[in-house]
């Protein structure tokens, strides 16, 4: 089933499931194993605070597999039979957990495949983060329905940004069921082509990269963007516009 603008997700489907599970063992050389990796990263971003309860997601993609977390577990507890792998083109499920039937691929699916379609992405992580949340609700952020930043280091992280550029997310409004979110999603990384992440309001951030190793980058990058912006507004800094002092930023009004 197409997953045209995030929406058709066939997550669900029990056609083909292999129950062996040799698909943990296919992945590209070169790269790390992505159930590892999933698991690990899950972990990390546990003792940040970023996914806890059950919330928050990672899915990477290698070849035609997309590996994914599933649904409604704690994140930190998650181990290696507990993910799922599906079809990168149909949505299919290859591969389910045989040790807990019960478990539901992430409910993130259809918001991972929009990364996966619309930017060739490798991995994308999902985040609960308290600084993502907050970052949507500055006063700034809910004008404008989007995120600026400008003259802070860590924006070299994010892919095609430099220090004095103005990093741009796009910002969408929550919805009750995940899922729901993917048509607005999808919409937003349409209009800003060069964003690497969508906010959600009140909810969180998705990030993306080439492979894991980017994206991990650039979701602590704008974690750290996220916060600098809270901090700076509770200091009465204006965090979308370059320093007054920047030389290089007027040096072609002296």
């Amino acid at each position: 089933m197409e997953l045209a603008n995030g929406a058709g997700c066939c997550c669900c489907d029990d056609r083909h499931v292999d129950t062996e599970r040799p698909l943990d063992r296919m992945y590209e050389e070169g790269h790390e194993d992505p159930v590892s990796v999933i698991t690990g990263l899950c972990r990390q971003f546990y003792q940040l605070g970023w996914v806890t309860g059950t919330g928050g997601g990672i899915s990477v993609r290698q070849g035609r597999c997309v590996y994914m977390a599933p649904s409604g577990v704690q994140k930190e507890r998650i181990r290696r039979q507990d993910i799922f792998v599906l079809d990168l083109e149909t949505g299919e499920i290859l591969q389910r957990p045989v040790s807990t039937p019960s478990l539901r691929v992430s409910q993130c699916c259809p918001l991972f495949y929009n990364a996966f379609r619309l930017r060739d992405a490798g991995a994308c992580i999902h985040t609960h983060s308290p600084a993502a949340v907050m970052v949507t609700l500055l006063p700034r952020t809910q004008a404008d329905a989007e995120f600026r930043i400008t003259h802070l280091e860590m924006i070299k992280g994010i892919p095609l940004h430099g220090y004095h550029d103005t990093l741009v997310i796009p910002v969408i409004d929550n919805t009750a069921h995940e899922e729901e979110l993917a048509g607005d999603m999808a919409k937003a990384m349409q209009r800003y082509p060069k964003s690497p992440a969508v906010l959600v309001r009140r909810h969180g951030l998705y990030a993306w990269g080439r492979d894991d190793v980017e994206a991990k980058t650039v979701t602590e990058c704008l974690d750290y963007l996220f916060d600098m912006a809270v901090r700076m507004q509770h200091a009465g800094i204006d965090y979308t516009e370059p320093p007054v002092d920047c030389r290089q930023c007027y040096a072609s009004d002296v």
